[in-house]
């Protein structure tokens, strides 16, 4: 049986997976080592060097664990974009509000400054979170739904900037003024 069939190694990786996230969320980055993943996972050190030879692997594999769901699905025609852009951004916060979210986007872009591969991830996700909402943007603009005071990644820090901020640095929740004032800085809204 090849080893990637193995209900074994699939058993195995799984634990490891979890326990790496468990110690990453309740203990941050530095917790994430092949010792203590071994220990919380119940999987021989070995085993997890053999799947992940480097610890910022095993924070990437934890990392990876975390959907992307934020501006998925675009507006459908009967809902104005400017609703469809508030429950989003209100998705979002409260994401944002959970430990575990705050601790991963955190970790990612803590990583990114010194590892070219978490920050190949972060500008990954920077650029689809930004595309995703452009793109909605300007099927508003073309309705006549808005007038855009800023576009492409611009229009996403202008909206999703200000929430971070509140959940990472001041760690603080996010309410239904600031969402407003993040949607009114996108631009004029026409509705």
């Amino acid at each position: 049986m090849p080893p990637d069939t193995d209900p074994r190694t699939t058993r195995s990786r799984k634990a490891i997976t979890a326990a790496t996230r468990r110690l990453l969320l309740e203990h941050g980055p530095a917790a994430v080592t092949h010792v203590r993943v071994a220990e919380a996972s119940g999987v021989g050190r070995a085993t997890v060097y053999r799947h992940w030879p480097r610890s910022d692997q095993l924070l990437a594999e934890a990392m990876a664990a975390v959907p992307m769901p934020f501006f998925d699905t675009p507006p459908d025609r009967g809902t104005p974009t400017v609703e469809w852009v508030r429950a989003e951004l209100t998705s979002l916060a409260r994401q944002l509000g959970l430990p575990d979210v705050r601790a991963v986007t955190t970790t990612l872009a803590n990583a990114a400054l010194w590892d070219m591969g978490m920050d190949a991830r972060r500008s990954g996700f920077a650029h689809l979170l930004a595309q995703r909402l452009s793109s909605a943007l300007h099927v508003a603009q073309e309705r006549g739904e808005v007038t855009l005071s800023s576009t492409g990644d611009h229009a996403a820090a202008l909206a999703i900037g200000p929430l971070y901020y509140r959940a990472t640095i001041e760690h603080a929740p996010i309410d239904e003024h600031l969402i407003q004032a993040a949607i009114d800085a996108l631009g004029t809204w026409h509705i």
